[in-house]
């Protein structure tokens, strides 16, 4: 039950973080070719996509897929450091001659969960991680598959279909930039996940089974943070996460950056492979691209404070206030965003969508209407407006108004209309009637003499 209310919890928090009234896509122009094929780089700090590049085009993912795979162990398994898994002879079989990168674990091997996870994660171990499937979906790795897309349609991930645990190839196994981020941003929540993606080596030894005891070392696959691996691709501020490849897919990596307290998530996929001959591309653009970006985000964009509650946005008219036909609008929150350092606060443009005009009474934080804050033709958010102060009515003012109103309105006019008409006809009636009275009187007269 409780492992179901932690992952309750970190739904709602995930859904939260990306709502779309603190997201926007600025796609910001960067000084440097890419060879991504999809690129996407998420300011986490306000949740800003600051440059993307395909990033709702449907990609394989290859090992990136082992994110999600970790969040379904994760939210399945309640006790992983106690939870122990026997590695079968059909793990090993279903694998062989897939050309699958491999953490070395052996038929027979007792290994709890959490062992079995950084053996998925740190070397990308697909044995680890069609263990954890078998294990998690008691013998049927379909039935794990299922639950994979159950949870990524949980967290809005319309472009994801999951074939397998582990990422190899298959043309119904895909996902894009932006879900896989989604997909990242939730897993980083959960208990364990960057820690154990951040480390590039790992040791640990079976609980039981022939090699009980005995220690094995796990080494990184990610460039990025392995300084000794390839040092052209080293990033000093880069963490984790997971790496991806085959030939189909492409080079691919998930990563997240941290520097002067700013943090970035990068999510890379389809750098090359293979050339147009099949001959292996030993260049690692997933890396390079990442790890550019990165560089550029620092030392190019930056915080900048585009509302504050306390600064008015606008004014309405107000009505039926004693000496004041005026109400200022502020923001109902505060909003900070990452916007390149060299654009003036001038550029940013605030759009207000207000009624023409509101009555009295007002308290303050009334909501009013809403402005829309836009740089460069891209909509940055749109936040409430409210009221900045409490206007109390005047009674005086309204009575007028509701007489007013009443003798202006049409069933009145209508009304008096009638009435003058009748007058109308009871003078005309009357004169008429007056006039043969006074031929009456003047025929009698005549008569009499």
């Amino acid at each position: 039950m409780k492992k179901k209310l932690t992952a309750l919890v970190l739904a709602v928090m995930a859904a939260v973080a990306l709502l779309p009234h603190s997201a926007f896509a600025a796609s910001f122009q960067i000084d440097f070719e890419t060879s991504c094929d999809a690129l996407l780089l998420v300011n986490l700090d306000t949740n800003t996509a600051v440059y993307e590049k395909n990033a709702d085009k449907r990609r394989e993912p290859a090992s990136l897929t082992k994110i999600m795979t970790y969040i379904v162990v994760d939210e399945n398994v309640p006790d992983p450091d106690s939870t122990t898994v026997t590695i079968s002879q059909k793990i090993q079989d279903e694998l062989l001659g897939t050309g699958s990168s491999l953490s070395g674990i052996k038929v027979g091997d007792v290994l709890t969960v959490t062992q079995l996870l950084y053996c998925m994660m740190i070397p990308s171990g697909n044995d680890a991680a069609l263990a954890l499937a078998d294990f998690v979906g008691n013998g049927d790795v379909q039935s794990f598959v299922d639950m994979m897309n159950e949870k990524a349609a949980e967290l809005g991930c319309e472009d994801t279909h999951f074939m397998n645990p582990h990422g190899l190839h298959d043309d119904q196994h895909y996902t894009t930039a932006r879900d896989m981020a989604v997909m990242t941003q939730y897993a980083m929540m959960l208990p364990n996940f960057m820690e154990i993606t951040s480390q590039t080596s790992a040791t640990y030894q079976p609980v039981g089974g022939p090699e009980a005891g005995q220690t094995r070392t796990l080494i990184t696959t990610n460039r990025l943070i392995h300084k000794n691996m390839d040092p052209q691709y080293y990033y000093a501020y880069a963490e984790g996460i997971k790496t991806g490849s085959h030939n189909q897919a492409g080079y691919c990596l998930v990563s997240r950056a941290t520097r002067n307290g700013a943090s970035y998530l990068c999510i890379a996929l389809g750098s090359p492979m293979v050339d147009e001959a099949g001959n292996r591309i030993t260049v690692h653009g997933e890396a390079a691209d990442s790890k550019n970006l990165y560089e550029w985000a620092f030392s190019n964009l930056g915080f900048r404070t585009i509302a504050t509650t306390e600064d008015a946005v606008t004014e309405i008219d107000l009505e039926f206030a004693w000496n004041q036909d005026k109400l200022l609008l502020v923001p109902q929150e505060d909003f900070t965003t990452i916007l390149p350092n060299d654009i003036s606060s001038s550029s940013i443009l605030a759009t207000p969508d207000i009624p023409e005009s509101v009555e009295a009474p007002v308290k303050k934080g009334d909501v009013i209407g809403t402005v829309t804050y836009s740089y460069a033709d891209q909509t940055l958010a749109t936040l409430n407006l409210v009221a900045g102060e409490s206007v109390e009515r005047s009674e005086l003012l309204k009575s007028a108004d509701t007489v007013k109103d009443i003798v202006t309105s049409g069933w009145f006019l209508a009304i008096v209309g009638i009435i003058l008409f009748l007058l109308l006809v009871y003078i005309v009636l009357a004169l008429i009637y007056n006039r043969k009275k006074k031929k009456l009187r003047k025929v009698r007269k005549y008569k009499n003499m």
